[in-house]
């Protein structure tokens, strides 16, 4: 077994028969999306293990070189591209992988983990989820984009096609714009994934609504 990455974790019933790994976005660490697991609305006898790991320390390259939390250094940004570094996003695809493997170690089968994400998460959410080498339960993008769209093709995500996927993204995003969630999500349906897509008039952020919807999605997949 590989490092993993620490993590905050939270059961919302004993012997949790289920998991759901929730990456945050760059700068932000594991405690950012814990609050909401009672916002979920989960129906009360269903034990899900909540994992929220902390992603590494690294220096990015497009904020001066700040040393921040994030899954991959993103060299250039804007509206409508972001330049990442394709190695650290395999890095942390590797990390995913540990984590889903150390759940099926504690006795939780990958069809019953749940893989979400937010931002600089969300594109990793993406490409570790859709090329897992085993179906996930379901798969949930916020307010993101496809970092290396090279590394998402037929065949790579030929065990997940099927994985229900829940995109979502405010349409007022002034980090990450609204066209490159949809850029996103057009690219993965061409490919035959089975996407639902949700916006919301939001900034870069969630909001109640779309957390209740989130929580309708683990229900009905980890039903």
């Amino acid at each position: 077994m590989s490092n993993l990455l620490p993590c905050v974790e939270i059961e919302t019933g004993s012997n949790p028969t289920a998991a759901v790994i929730w990456l945050h976005g760059l700068g932000a660490d594991g405690n950012d999306f814990a609050p909401i697991v009672p916002e979920l609305g989960l129906p009360a006898d269903l034990a899900v293990r909540f994992i929220f790991p902390h992603a590494p320390t690294m220096p990015i390259t497009c904020n001066n070189g700040y040393v921040m939390r994030a899954w991959y250094d993103i060299v250039h940004f804007d509206q409508i591209s972001r330049q990442a570094d394709v190695a650290g996003v395999k890095q942390s695809v590797q990390y995913v992988r540990d984590l889903i493997a150390d759940q099926n170690a504690k006795g939780i089968p990958t069809s019953r983990i749940i893989l979400a994400g937010f931002s600089q998460g969300g594109a990793i959410a993406y490409t570790a989820g859709l090329t897992h080498s085993e179906a996930l339960a379901g798969i949930v993008c916020l307010s993101t984009y496809l970092p290396a769209e090279e590394l998402l093709s037929k065949d790579s995500i030929a065990n997940n096609q099927a994985t229900p996927l829940l995109a979502a993204h405010g349409s007022h995003d002034p980090v990450v714009g609204i066209s490159l969630g949809e850029k996103a999500k057009q690219y993965i349906a061409d490919l035959g994934v089975n996407v639902t897509w949700q916006t919301y008039p939001i900034q870069h952020s969630v909001c109640l609504p779309e957390i209740q919807l989130i929580g309708q999605f683990i229900a009905q997949r980890l039903a």
